[in-house]
Formats: C-alpha cells, sequence, structure tokens
C-alpha cells in the first residue's frame, strides 16, 4: 500500500513578514496588523546568524503583560532565536510531530538558507490532513 506523502512546501504560506531585530515591537505590531499575520520571522544580522521567530503570544507576554511600551521594545528582546526549521520536502505527519516533542506552533521552512514559508497547525491540519483523506 502506497502512503500519500503530503510535504510541508505543500502546505506552507509563502506570504510571510520578515523584519529587522533592531525593528521597535510597535513597529512588528503594525506590519502585522496591515498583513493580518500572527508571525514573524527576524532577519539574519550576517550569513552565520540564525533567523528568530516572534509570535502574537510573544507580544502578549513580554509586551503586553509586563505592561512594557511597543515603542520601547525591540524586536530582539522578545524573538525566540535560533528557530527550528521544517524542511520543504519533510512529509507532513513528521512536521506535527516536530511541532509535538518541541512544543512548537510555527516553523518556517527553510530552502538554501532562506525562508521561503511558514507553516503552523493550521496549515498542517486544513491543508495537509484534509489532502491526506480526500
Amino acid at each position: 500500500m502506497n502512503r500519500k506523502v503530503i510535504k510541508a512546501r505543500d502546505v506552507m504560506h509563502a506570504n510571510h513578514l520578515e523584519i529587522d531585530g533592531m525593528a521597535t515591537v510597535a513597529e512588528a505590531l503594525s506590519a502585522m496588523r496591515k498583513e493580518r499575520s500572527e508571525v514573524l520571522i527576524v532577519k539574519k544580522r550576517n550569513e552565520n546568524d540564525a533567523f528568530g521567530i516572534v509570535l502574537l503570544a510573544d507580544v502578549a507576554k513580554e509586551v503586553l503583560a509586563r505592561d512594557r511600551a511597543a515603542e520601547r521594545v525591540n524586536v530582539y528582546e522578545i524573538m525566540s532565536k535560533p528557530v527550528i526549521p521544517v524542511e520543504p520536502d519533510m512529509d507532513v505527519r513528521y512536521v506535527a510531530r516536530m511541532f509535538q516533542s518541541f512544543g512548537l506552533s510555527n516553523a518556517p521552512v527553510i530552502e538554501h538558507g532562506r525562508v521561503i514559508g511558514i507553516v503552523s497547525y493550521s496549515e498542517l491540519v486544513f491543508e495537509g490532513l484534509c489532502k491526506l483523506i480526500e
């Protein structure tokens, strides 16, 4: 029996936001709100650096809950870094297992050192699982 394989690249959303770590959280929120995004990729500073990630949950926990001024907090202060990347050709079943094992909810899909998309539980379930049961 051949198992149907759905890859991360098949379910990721390619439209993602990238921001400099020196940007303020206020600037990041403005971009996220405009694009209706819940996740930001923090750009590398140089070729030897790692990507970072900021989720709306990070903003809520690190800025809102602590009553910090979004205009005075830089993205690098609240980001998670380094990110755990997903290979574009990884089976969505393994992506889901990786999310569970490492407590992730979002991950960048990285190919040749570039972020080509973002995958989250939403894409895994609504795109991946739905394609598997079709």
